[in-house]
């Protein structure tokens, strides 16, 4: 019996924020990512082996690696800042 399976990653945005970026100095918009590897049997994603997250620059395209409460934290920032406006 023949079985085909692997792992894929799927990368997600999960909010658009705007701050400085630590990498070119320049306040731009920067996306939170979040990417899910998933294990695929028979091309079809089954089970979520891990997330990653990330801030990426718009400006330079530098992506900062997140921890998980680094990357809540930005959203709730970006929740918050998205009502005031």
């Amino acid at each position: 019996m023949l079985f085909i399976f692997g792992s894929t990653h799927r990368d997600r945005v999960l909010a658009d924020v705007h701050f400085v970026c630590e990498h070119c100095g320049v306040a731009a918009p920067q996306q939170i990512i979040e990417t899910a590897t998933k294990l695929s049997l028979f091309f079809v994603p089954l089970v979520t082996l891990g997330r990653k997250h990330a801030v990426v620059c718009a400006n330079c395209g530098a992506a900062t690696v997140l921890t998980r409460d680094q990357a809540e934290h930005g959203l709730q920032w970006a929740e918050r800042n998205r009502r005031m406006v």
